[in-house]
């Protein structure tokens, strides 16, 4: 088999594009544009973090721009649904479709009793599946009443859970309920796969676990476009074994080509429908949990970009801030702002500004364009630029945000 070379350049620009960066944009975006982002980035990621928008909206606008963000609750709430939330990368919206695909997963959350490293009590789960019957879709607040449940500690940071809540997520993770939505405070709603999911996805066949796993490694070859077998493996958390095997039958059929990029230690793959663009004009913010950084290395190799998500990191000792969102301009990531939607004073709020090395000199300006409308998206009438990163500066003096300094 033919190996076949890429430059840097070459593959950044076939990572985009199958990431959505060079589709046409619509006007207005529709659900049909939405139903398009979703099959290019295969999944998105949710998190609860809400200090600018939830992780799960923020992929959308950053591919097809300022969109009615009804789109989404329409599209996983709303009949026909065309995504759910399940265990796909992490915890994320992915195309319904994909349900009878998990079903290995789900078997073997069942046989190893969950995946938190606590057990749920057996012992209520017909209690709780019940009440889900009866009354969904609940949330676990709804039933730990019923429960009888004490007040909870404050043992276990990050995983203080109710009994309910506990059983709720087994469930969940073993396909017996599915998530129905989510309240105004973020709270799941759990309730029955048959009044959540398609007939017909219901209906479909289980695949074999190979042709599961084929599945799930050809949807990752399509959403990276370019890929070693760490890219592939992470894209919906398999086992490399697995991922191993199924990318020997897809380069046996034609589906994979083997190709070199300079500095890619391990072996890459190229997926056959790739597309390869003479340019990528991208302007767009991306998420902290965006496909396109999940994989740090490969954000590093692809890009020439170090990034750490410093949530977690005590304050004194972060470098660029909480909420760091990376700057692509074109086909390269040339800035990060650390960034906050103050929501009470209808500003948004540039807390660091930082270029990348390779910044071009329109990158303020760009910058500038770009945060301005992605503070209408976000319902904020001003941009407020503070004094902390070497692009602050600049940033604060570009024309669109003359006058918005704080």
């Amino acid at each position: 088999m033919t190996t076949q070379s890429l430059s840097t350049l070459q593959a950044r620009r076939i990572a985009l594009a199958a990431q959505g960066f060079a589709d046409r944009p619509h006007a207005v975006p529709s659900m049909r544009t939405l139903e398009r982002t979703l099959a290019r980035t295969g999944v998105l990621q949710v998190d609860s973090v809400n200090v600018l928008q939830r992780a799960h909206y923020m992929p959308l606008y950053s591919r097809m721009g300022a969109y009615d963000v009804d789109l989404l609750r329409r599209a996983s709430q709303r009949r026909p649904r065309r995504m759910v939330e399940y265990w796909a990368h992490v915890q994320a919206f992915m195309p319904v479709d994909l349900w009878p695909v998990m079903q290995h997963r789900m078997a073997s959350y069942r046989e190893e009793r969950g995946k938190w490293g606590f057990t749920a009590d057996p012992a209520l789960e017909p209690g709780v599946l019940a009440a889900v019957r009866d009354r969904g879709p609940v949330t676990a607040r709804d039933l730990e009443e019923e429960l009888a449940e004490g007040p909870r500690t404050k043992e276990h940071w990050g995983w203080n859970w109710s009994q309910a809540r506990k059983v709720l997520d087994y469930l969940f993770l073993v396909g017996d309920v599915a998530i129905a939505g989510r309240t105004s405070q973020f709270e799941v709603l759990y309730d029955l796969p048959e009044r959540v999911l398609p007939a017909s996805v219901l209906s479909a066949p289980t695949p074999s676990r190979a042709d599961a796993d084929l599945e799930l490694v050809r949807r990752a070859a399509r959403s990276h476009g370019v890929a070693t077998l760490r890219c592939l493996a992470d894209y919906y958390r398999m086992a490399v074994a697995d991922t191993k095997a199924a990318v020997t039958t897809l380069l046996e059929s034609g589906e994979l080509v083997p190709v070199t990029v300079p500095g890619w230690t391990r072996a890459a793959y190229l997926h056959r429908d790739a597309r390869l663009p003479r340019r990528v004009g991208a302007r767009a913010l991306l998420s902290p949990f965006d496909p396109v950084v999940w994989e740090r290395s490969r954000a590093e190799t692809l890009f020439d970009f170090s990034y750490r998500i410093e949530i977690y990191v005590p304050a004194d000792k972060r470098v660029h801030g909480y909420y760091v969102l990376p700057f692509l301009l074109g086909d390269r990531i040339v800035a990060r702002v650390d960034l906050k939607a103050d929501r009470a004073t209808g500003r948004l709020l540039v807390r660091g500004a930082y270029a990348e090395p390779h910044a071009p000199a329109d990158a303020p300006e760009e910058l500038g364009a770009e945060l301005d409308r992605l503070a209408g998206w976000l319902g904020l009438g001003e941009v407020v630029v503070g004094e902390r990163g070497d692009l602050a500066g600049p940033l604060a003096a570009v024309a669109t945000l003359a006058g918005r300094r704080g």
